[in-house]
């Protein structure tokens, strides 16, 4: 196995139209040490035949893996155990990278490849006209766990980690039968136990949410992946974090938890949050009721 100091990887599924805006980006990139692994989870469009076209231009060092849909959660896991980087960077079908993306993640993480109890980088998001995605940094570096970067530091918007495909294998997605969804928070925050990473505040991720996309229907996804949803919140609500977000946490873990069957085994909650229970109930009953005027 020829390693790469970064895979990109690729999960995707019915988005063959975007992949070509994807690709061009990558071509792009200054720095050329890294392999581009595409996932496809399932796609019934013609996904196969564009990276296959991609491969034939010779241009990157392309792999392509199809699977059985069952989720992104499960396609990052056999991408995991595929990939031939140090480093794993997740980056979605409907998204792109700023040109010198890699070059800046390749920078900084040098400078901390041998402290052990880092688990990578991590950078800022931006949007198509170059504007950044929430608060941004308060100061140009921060080392910091994915919760504290939140909690301490305040830090808003989405973010993109770029973990040690080694940390990644550590803690990879719990596979639960029958749902499709499980939060990418439940394994950075699990990372979070452990590792801390290398903030930086420069823009190495440009995303573009598509109607349609998980972030556009969120709550109807946890919805019908209610397991892994109670799971992630759970394991929040025992987290060092301020009273209130334990407390958002409690709620949702009961929100979800109303999603679930009688029969399905359940990740347990403190009986102390029990007196959230009727706010959950509220807001699970709108929820329904969104979903059903939809």
């Amino acid at each position: 196995m020829n390693n790469v100091l970064i895979t990109i990887f690729t999960p995707s599924y019915n988005r063959s139209h975007l992949l070509p805006r994807l690709y061009a980006s990558i071509c792009a990139q200054s720095f050329t040490d890294f392999e581009w692994l595409i996932v496809d989870d399932g796609s019934q469009d013609d996904t196969e035949d564009v990276v296959q076209s991609f491969v034939e231009e010779g241009r990157l060092d392309i792999r392509y893996i199809k699977q059985k849909n069952g989720g992104k959660h499960r396609a990052i896991n056999r991408g995991v155990k595929a990939a031939k980087g140090e480093l794993f960077f997740i980056v979605d079908s409907d998204d792109l990278l700023p040109e010198h993306a890699l070059a800046v993640i390749s920078e900084y993480y040098k400078t901390i490849v041998d402290e052990k109890d880092f688990g990578g980088v991590s950078g800022l998001d931006e949007y198509l006209d170059g504007e950044i995605v929430g608060s941004g940094l308060p100061q140009s570096i921060i080392d910091s766990t994915s919760v504290d970067i939140r909690m301490k530091y305040h830090v808003k918007g989405d973010l993109s980690e770029v973990f040690r495909t080694s940390v990644m294998k550590e803690f990879p997605f719990p596979e639960i039968e029958d749902e499709r969804f499980c939060p990418e928070v439940l394994i950075w925050n699990r990372i979070a136990t452990k590792y801390k990473l290398r903030y930086i505040n420069q823009a190495i991720y440009t995303v573009e949410y598509q109607e349609g996309g998980l972030t556009d229907n969120i709550v109807k996804i946890r919805m019908k992946s209610p397991v892994a949803s109670m799971m992630c919140y759970a394991e929040m609500s025992r987290l060092d974090i301020p009273f209130v977000q334990k407390m958002k946490a409690a709620i949702n873990y009961w929100r979800f938890r109303m999603c679930a069957s009688k029969q399905t085994e359940k990740p347990s909650l403190s009986a102390l949050w029990s007196w959230v229970i009727p706010i959950a109930w509220l807001i699970h009953k709108k929820d329904a009721t969104k979903i059903v005027n939809n």
